[in-house]
């Protein structure tokens, strides 16, 4: 195949052999697979991860703007041209990732990032990075100061603070008010939703995506595919538990009980997957970069366990390209199109026979020019 590129655009694709290359550039590619930019659907910029990326959080502003900016360069370099930012903490009443939104907007070589702003929770939930509402009725308003503060989705949090019980501690009705209000914007709702309970509420209540969903039944998945609610996967967060115990600083993973813990949350995790699959939930990739100890860059990790969860190798790909665009709602986003800018990413391989080819980025191209 070839592909023609024009300014910024693709102005023809097809076998080569019907190209007409006279008086372009020519770049030799055999041996490599194009595919579409990728799309990280779930990342925080503002985060480098690591162990201790909860207390990260807490550094300046700054800090964290100097983090966001090396992560969404690493995001490029990798091939990722989309970055769904689904929270970070504010500054003087401002999400950060707004700031960092705003910075890099239009500039080559850094990625498309749609933002969240701040997450909205329950009182008692990890603050004070969250935005707390005590109800629902504060919840809905929180929700929408964050869209008049120029966020481009909303990003709730469905689990329930910690030692508060198992079940989510807002209603079906009060997030499904608050979903109608934030669609009456044009805007859309992505809920982090880890155990059971949080995931149904979030189904139920018709959020546009469940973020993580590590506890899906086969019931919850069919009401997820019925309210049409896509399932954003965050199954190298659990890898990432699996490898940080390996290391000399894992102690409280190395346990016996510990690792048994780890083992048991990533079966149910890979369950929960394979029950969205099974039911037809759309499913997108996320690395959650910055919000657990997964660094910047490393969706391939996310691909390859979703294969390993039970979806085809060109089911993985299209969670990572063209269903991220989907959950963004950019119809150009993980597409080659004639037409479309010219986003893509030269592997070195095929990613469909060899899935450690989503490592082996040769070159990437944003709106027709060779960033990487």
């Amino acid at each position: 195949m070839a592909v023609l590129i024009e300014g910024e655009r693709i102005s023809w694709m097809g076998p080569a052999e019907e190209a007409d290359p006279a008086g372009a550039e020519i770049l030799d590619g055999s041996g490599a697979t194009l595919v579409p930019a990728l799309v990280d659907g779930h990342s925080h910029l503002t985060g480098p991860g690591g162990a201790n990326w909860i207390e990260r959080f807490k550094d300046p502003p700054e800090r964290l703007l100097q983090t966001a900016r090396e992560n969404a360069h690493a995001l490029a370099r990798a091939g990722i041209l989309w970055a769904r930012d689904v929270g970070a903490p504010s500054h003087a009443g401002q999400p950060l990732n707004l700031t960092i939104r705003d910075e890099l907007r239009g500039k080559l070589g850094e990625p498309y990032i749609r933002a969240a702003g701040t997450w909205v929770a329950k009182t008692g939930y990890l603050e004070p990075l969250t935005i707390s509402a005590a109800d629902g009725a504060e919840l809905k308003a929180q929700a929408l100061h964050q869209l008049d503060l120029g966020a481009d989705f909303v990003k709730i949090m469905l689990d329930p603070p910690a030692g508060t019980g198992d079940s989510a501690p807002f209603s079906v009705d009060e997030v499904r008010g608050l979903v109608a209000a934030v669609h009456a914007r044009g805007r859309r709702v992505t809920a982090h939703a880890s155990i059971a309970d949080a995931v149904r509420v979030g189904a139920e209540a018709g959020v546009d995506s469940i973020e993580h969903g590590f506890v899906i039944e086969d019931s919850v998945a069919q009401t997820m595919a019925k309210n049409d609610v896509a399932l954003v996967s965050t199954l190298s967060v659990i890898a990432s538990w699996e490898t940080f115990a390996r290391t000399t600083r894992g102690e409280r993973f190395t346990s016996p009980d510990g690792q048994r813990k780890t083992a048991e949350r990533r079966a149910q995790a890979m369950a929960a997957v394979k029950a969205a699959h099974k039911h037809g939930v759309r499913i997108a990739t996320g690395s959650d970069f910055g919000g657990g100890s997964v660094r910047a860059g490393h969706l391939a990790w996310e691909i390859q366990l979703l294969v390993e969860a039970g979806l085809q190798p060109h089911e993985a790909l299209a969670a990572a390209t063209w269903r991220g665009g989907e959950v963004l709602g950019e119809p150009h986003a993980g597409r080659i199109e004639q037409g479309a800018p010219a986003d893509f990413v030269l592997l070195h391989g095929d990613p469909l026979s060899d899935l450690q080819t989503y490592w082996r980025v040769w070159s990437v191209y944003q709106r027709g020019h060779r960033i990487a």
